[in-house]
């Protein structure tokens, strides 16, 4: 009988309209119910004394912004128990970040929040007046329960074990020294930061495949073919991770003139980011042609670019803006790829001219063994990889601490970040010299490619801001958990999806 209360969203939609022409109120309940609880039983108790007819609906799996591990049971599981219980009528799984296409939809006569709601100010996602909007467009009302609470991601993490026991130890010692209502406050202080990304334009395309086996005429790999994407990376990505924070972000990059893919990038790009393109004659554009099997391994690479194809007039074009705008910005974030578009000319005025300098030098296949941090002068943040950092101190063996000490002093660097997988992040602070680490805050690892870039985006912003270093490491590594949560740079790192993860992971 239960099975039979769900449905979809568009059937709900026309069975609330008929409930409404027979004269009965609707009411309707929305969230993501991953772990029913008395408190979820008792409002939608409640709920159901304001009408004739209580439908629930609960955030599809896609859309579950709540940090790792969630939902830990799937929409068919959220939507049964729901349907069990004999207050509720109908259940439907809404395929959206919010409630609100939905209430358009459902147009009910009552939409109910828990009391937890109430309080516009706790409302990290800003949603909940968009909501009120949606239900009170079509003559419905928005009405707060104040029913006894739990919170789910609390009892979650409490009892579900969804980080190792050294990364529960970690956030609960955090907890001890930060609240989350800072962290909040914290991250929408960077809003008003005037930010200037400079680095490799790059196209990340991945060509899905299946694998055949071995080919019968020799030793390699054959493969299908199934579909293909295509992303905008490298300084792309890391402008579109920095304007989801700070009004306003200007991005110089270069374009080839040969397959420049302007309109995809134009495409792509946040509407606050004020692209100056440089076109680069007789190259493409960076592009990286990664083939994947179905669980994402890579398979095989190919590049598509042109050494040292920035010279003559374009360096000379490019130095001059950098001139003329460097100090308009009160921090230059670059992510230096390697591919030849940061060339030592540029170097030497980013290192020079910028209020702050926060910089990361990317170790690929490109340029293994020729490119280092060491080409810039000096930064103010700097943020490598563990090889990155090892390869540019020629030092293999030394304590990590020791190595960041070494290379941070070079560069009369404020802080030095090293990002090690698996292992999170240590964040060393050269003016405080204190070292800290923040373990990895992801439980599941879907794509790495491009956590470091947002783990510079936010570390960078923060560091900047002048922020605590280890709350700078904590919200970077929020960032990257995120990333590697989702394939390539498919989506940018947004402020309501990590407000909730931050809420998740300090509950």
């Amino acid at each position: 009988m239960s099975a039979q209360k769900i449905t979809s969203v568009e059937s709900l939609a026309q069975r609330s309209r008929q409930w409404r022409a027979e004269g009965r109120r609707v009411v309707l309940c929305h969230g993501t119910f991953d772990l029913m609880h008395t408190g979820h039983i008792r409002y939608l108790q409640r709920a159901r004394k304001e009408g004739d007819v209580l439908v629930v609906t609960v955030t599809g799996d896609d859309f579950v912004n709540k940090g790792p591990g969630r939902p830990v049971f799937s929409e068919r599981l959220r939507a049964e128990n729901l349907a069990a219980l004999a207050c509720v009528d109908q259940v439907a799984i809404n395929p959206a970040v919010s409630a609100v296409e939905l209430l358009h939809q459902v147009q009910p006569s009552v939409y109910c929040k828990g009391s937890e709601y109430r309080k516009a100010s706790d409302d990290v996602t800003g949603n909940i007046q968009l909501e009120q909007d949606a239900v009170e467009a079509h003559g419905g009302a928005l009405m707060f329960t104040d029913e006894l609470t739990f919170s789910s991601s609390n009892l979650l993490n409490e009892h579900f074990d969804v980080f190792p026991p050294e990364t529960r130890a970690f956030l609960n010692g955090f907890k001890q020294r930060w609240q989350e209502k800072d962290v909040h406050r914290m991250i929408a202080s960077l809003a008003d930061l005037k930010v200037l990304v400079v680095g490799d334009a790059i196209i990340d395309q991945y060509h899905y495949t299946a694998p055949l086996g071995q080919t019968g005429k020799g030793s390699f790999l054959a493969v299908s073919y199934e579909s293909e994407e295509q992303f905008a990376g490298g300084s792309l990505a890391v402008a579109n991770h920095v304007a989801g924070f700070a009004r306003d972000v200007t991005l110089v990059t270069g374009l080839g003139a040969l397959d420049s893919h302007e309109a995809f990038i134009r495409q792509k790009l946040l509407p606050n980011v004020k692209p100056q393109f440089f076109t680069i004659p007789d190259a493409p554009t960076v592009t990286k042609r990664r083939f994947v099997d179905a669980d994402l391994t890579k398979l095989f690479e190919v590049y598509y670019f042109k050494e040292n194809a920035v010279r003559g007039a374009v360096e000379s074009q490019l130095c001059d803006w950098l001139d003329a705008h460097l100090q308009e910005f009160d921090v230059v974030v670059v992510p230096d790829f390697g591919n030849g578009f940061i060339t030592s000319p540029m170097v030497e005025r980013l290192s020079a001219k910028s209020k702050f300098l926060a910089v990361n030098t990317q170790i690929n296949s490109g340029n293994r063994g020729y490119h280092v941090i060491h080409r810039y002068p000096r930064a103010d943040f700097i943020s490598l990889n563990e090889p990155e950092l090892r390869m540019a101190a020629h030092n293999r063996h030394d304590p990590l601490e020791q190595v960041a000490q070494a290379v941070g002093e070079r560069l009369d660097a404020k802080s030095l970040a090293v990002t090690r997988g698996k292992k999170g992040v240590m964040l060393h602070d050269l003016q405080a010299q204190a070292t800290l680490s923040v373990p990895a805050l992801s439980t599941k690892v879907v794509d790495r490619v491009g956590a470091g870039d947002a783990f510079l985006s936010l570390a960078a912003l923060c560091a900047a801001r002048g922020i605590d270093a280890e709350l700078t490491a904590f919200i970077g590594s929020v960032a990257a958990a995120m990333d590697v949560q989702m394939v390539g740079n498919r989506e940018s790192i947004r402020p309501v999806p990590l407000a909730k993860y931050v809420s998740t992971l300090l509950k």
